[in-house]
């Protein structure tokens, strides 16, 4: 009866042993599990972190390249504006060149009016003494002096002065 008190006892405390390692199994798995889940869930945050780490990268290989086109289009915008300028300029200079030979041909036609009228006053005087020429009019004076402008310079003639 004591031995088969002891196997009881033994056979009690295998069986609380049996249920202690059941239960220890039992929470083995579960960690275990949840250690597979972690890494799982690790595997796919680090898939998703090297995912975005390509994507970054490529965002910033557009940036660059947006970048690089903004400086591109930059330079050709400020060298269309030192054109536009340098243009400008050129035409300001032009102008103040027609201005001045504009203002030189009305001294010129000022000029040939005087002339006509001082060769008008000469020729009345040669007349008075027997001579008789052809007056020019303004209009010969100015057909003569346009005329020269597109083939270049004539000499002006010579003012002949008679003493009376």
């Amino acid at each position: 009866e004591v031995q088969v008190d002891e196997l009881q006892r033994l056979l009690a405390g295998m069986e609380k042993e049996h249920r202690s390692l059941l239960l220890k199994m039992k929470e083995g798995e579960a960690e275990l599990a949840r250690l597979r889940s972690v890494e799982g869930d690790k595997l796919a945050e680090q898939d998703r972190s090297a995912q975005l780490e390509k994507e970054v990268a490529m965002l910033r290989e557009k940036i660059h390249h947006l970048d690089d086109m903004l400086k591109s289009q930059q330079r050709k915008v400020r060298q269309m504006i030192e054109q536009l300028q340098n243009s400008k300029t050129v035409i300001q200079a032009k102008d103040a060149m027609i201005q001045e030979l504009k203002e030189r041909r009305l001294r010129l036609l000022q000029n040939l009016e005087m002339h006509d009228r001082i060769e008008h006053l000469i020729e009345k005087q040669v007349s008075r003494g027997g001579h008789s020429s052809r007056v020019r009019s303004k209009s010969e004076y100015v057909s003569r002096y346009v005329g020269s402008t597109l083939t270049g310079p004539k000499p002006l003639p010579l003012i002949r002065v008679v003493e009376t």
